[in-house]
């Protein structure tokens, strides 16, 4: 039996009535962009991760290069942020004419390293930017310490993290302010591209509304240059529907995730994803890690089971940020040996307890031709 790395259809065949409905409303009434849809899930999203404001846009990636413009950040600052990401969140920084700060990760979660941030902070950082990797919140305690220690901002970068939390609260609202992608893929995702940002500050808010807007708070009147940025009323419909399904997807993504851990407990060989204690994983991605990368990812697509390496390469390992003025790579040593190690197999709402069985019995037969 072949099992999918993802199957997005499922979702819409749990919500098919619902999200039909949704189009043909969105198509008789001919209201595309903005309006209550687009306003109503805004609320939502506040009410679900207890913010203040949430500002949607185009993508997760425009919500990063809206917050770090709106929160002045420029040329000749720098920005402290992990390799071990999609690129969106370096190339953020780069656009405002920041310099990205590159340090290492945790081994065991991959997400950032408090300790090397706090080694890596000059005179010319202005923020700290973790990312919330694979689904689990980073250590915001000891990165907000260290941020007002020395007097820094700190955004989360949230695009894979829907639903998380770390201590009681929920991943986009531990910090200055949050981004979201609501790529197809993403735990909450819509049916094309979409973002937002999450806020509890009043003045950003603002600032971000107006600048994913032309800059324009009423029509033909602009009082800052903008971009276009804009989450269409289809897709915060639809978001809006899964959203009421997310908790539960994610808990069936927690499910595969306990019968993976304890089918690959006893593998040599073989690093399951560590979880933190203090808060819920919500598993965008289920990383095995392994010297043996490459070959298992042969192996199970030769099996018909879908799976992905995430990530092939550590970013600082990019030859494009040797274009940037001043540019001394990092020896990162954690972010370079997990590179081309650590590969995701399924693990996605619906999944079935067959589709789980096929997956980690060719993981395990796969290790057991090793040993």
């Amino acid at each position: 039996m072949s099992v999918p790395f993802l199957d997005l259809t499922k979702q819409y065949v749990e919500l098919k009535e619902a999200s039909d409905a949704l189009w043909f409303d969105v198509m008789n009434h001919s209201a595309f962009i903005a309006g209550p849809r687009v306003s109503g899930f805004e609320r939502e999203i506040e009410e679900y991760l207890g913010v203040k404001h949430c500002i949607s846009c185009a993508n997760g990636t425009d919500a990063l290069f809206l917050i770090l413009q709106g929160l002045g950040i420029s040329k000749g600052d720098e920005v402290i942020t992990t390799p071990w990401t999609f690129f969106a969140t370096l190339e953020c920084i780069t656009h405002v004419g920041a310099t990205p700060v590159m340090v290492d990760i945790l081994p065991d979660s991959y997400n950032i390293d408090p300790a090397a941030v706090e080694a890596a902070v000059t005179s010319r950082t202005r923020a700290i930017l973790p990312v919330h990797i694979f689904g689990q919140c980073a250590d915001m305690d000891a990165i907000d310490d260290i941020a007002k220690k020395h007097d820094l901002m700190v955004i989360e970068d949230a695009c894979q993290a829907m639903g998380a939390s770390y201590k009681g609260k929920m991943a986009g609202a531990l910090a200055d302010a949050a981004a979201f992608s609501f790529f197809p893929t993403k735990n909450l995702g819509c049916g094309g591209d979409g973002g937002c940002i999450t806020t509890d500050n009043d003045e950003l808010a603002e600032h971000c509304r107006l600048t994913a807007n032309h800059g324009m708070p009423i029509k033909y009147i602009h009082t800052a240059f903008g971009v276009n940025s804009r989450l269409d009323a289809l897709q915060a419909g639809l978001l809006s529907l899964r959203l009421t399904k997310l908790d539960e997807w994610n808990a069936q993504r927690g499910d595969a995730a306990a019968y993976y851990d304890k089918e690959f407990s006893k593998i040599k060989g073989v690093t399951v994803p560590a979880v933190d204690s203090t808060g819920t994983h919500i598993y965008h991605l289920y990383i095995l890690k392994t010297d043996q990368a490459s070959e298992l990812l042969e192996f199970l697509q030769s099996r018909g089971i879908g799976s992905a390496l995430y990530y092939p390469h550590s970013l600082h390992e990019q030859v494009v940020f040797e274009s940037l003025s001043g540019w001394v790579k990092p020896s990162l040593p954690v972010s370079e040996d997990c590179a081309g190690k650590t590969i995701a197999i399924p693990c996605f709402p619906g999944i079935t307890k067959e589709q789980c069985e096929e997956t980690a019995d060719a993981v395990k037969e796969f290790f057991a031709t090793k040993s």
